[in-house]
């Protein structure tokens, strides 16, 4: 029997995608950008889906999305659970993480090591990001001299708002106190997560970390230092790459949000909330499935294991045996 290549195993698996769940049983379910919330008690079961947002917006599913982003998520709170305590209790399937139900600080700390992204994006239209400026003369994707935190939170729209500290502290959406807890929390999981990427040849570029409270103790949530929630790019050609005015090679979703923007000017990325999602290509979806594996390899050292699966049913199936539903 001939081997299939890893190509021919992402094209069968976009007939098994999954885009949603529906387990009446399993409690109240709040359905997130990527991830199906599901809570009873003081327990969420988180679900995985293969759901692919990007300029706030949810856009498409990706073949094996949502089990490589729970399983390097898994991986890295296993990594750093005694740096910051986290949220998760159990891992019953692949595509699924049981976790304490905690009360979530409504700030995101988003820390960054390199003037990229949507810090760029203000930094070239001269405005500041969460009230900070980087110093003039700076060029895209150059290195901070030291991280830079710029907090968000999120209008109703899905928006990311950024504002200060003082303002955050100010208008009493969080305790100074938890802030402050928070801020020390993700500098030493950004600090920790740049030092283990280096030595497996990437480079953590910014993340954003999500906290939440549990009798008053400060948590890690949701997600930490996947490629939905970070971004990532190549250490060895980065320096070379920057000083001849090129992108750095990339690893994270930033291809797709280009891959937008070049084939859909119009609409993206300034694309409406109620604007109708133009079509993606079956390239462009194997494409970032493939860049999906290679990342989770140089992530974890470990080779992503691609099998074709209905994944619902196999969900369905671990939830059963492990008494969640």
């Amino acid at each position: 029997m001939v081997a299939k290549n890893i190509d021919h195993i992402i094209k069968e698996q976009l007939s098994f995608t999954l885009k949603e769940t529906n387990f009446s049983n399993l409690g109240d379910l709040y359905r997130g950008k990527v991830r199906d919330n599901y809570t009873k008690e003081d327990i969420r079961i988180i679900v995985a889906t293969d759901r692919l947002s990007a300029f706030d917006r949810v856009i498409t599913t990706i073949p094996f999305k949502g089990q490589m982003l729970n399983q390097i998520s898994s991986f890295w709170f296993e990594k750093t659970k005694d740096i910051v305590k986290n949220h998760i209790i159990d891992i019953p399937d692949p595509n699924v993480a049981v976790v304490h139900q905690c009360e979530t600080v409504p700030v995101e700390v988003v820390i960054r090591g390199y003037l990229t992204g949507s810090m760029w994006r203000d930094y070239n239209k001269g405005h500041s990001t969460s009230g900070i400026m980087p110093p003039n003369g700076m060029k895209k994707n150059q290195k901070f001299d030291d991280i830079i935190i710029t907090p968000s939170t999120k209008a109703e729209s899905g928006h990311d708002i950024y504002l200060s500290k003082e303002e955050i502290i100010k208008r009493g959406m969080v305790d100074k106190n938890i802030y402050e807890e928070m801020e020390v929390a993700a500098l030493k999981l950004f600090e920790f997560g740049q030092e283990f990427c280096e030595k497996n040849g990437l480079i953590l570029v910014d993340t954003k970390y999500e906290f939440g409270l549990k009798e008053g103790e400060l948590m890690i949530i949701d997600e930490i230092h996947t490629q939905d929630s970070s971004r990532f790019w190549i250490l060895n050609s980065y320096q070379e790459r920057f000083e001849k005015g090129l992108n750095p090679e990339i690893l994270d979703k930033e291809i797709f949000r280009g891959w937008l923007m070049e084939t859909y000017p119009e609409i993206f990325p300034d694309i409406k909330p109620d604007e109708d999602i133009p079509p993606i290509s079956e390239d462009i979806k194997i494409e970032l499935a493939k860049r999906y594996m290679r990342s989770y390899k140089k992530i974890t050292g470990v080779e992503f294991k691609a099998e074709i699966s209905d994944v619902k049913n196999r969900i369905y199936e671990n939830l059963k045996r492990a008494n969640y539903l």
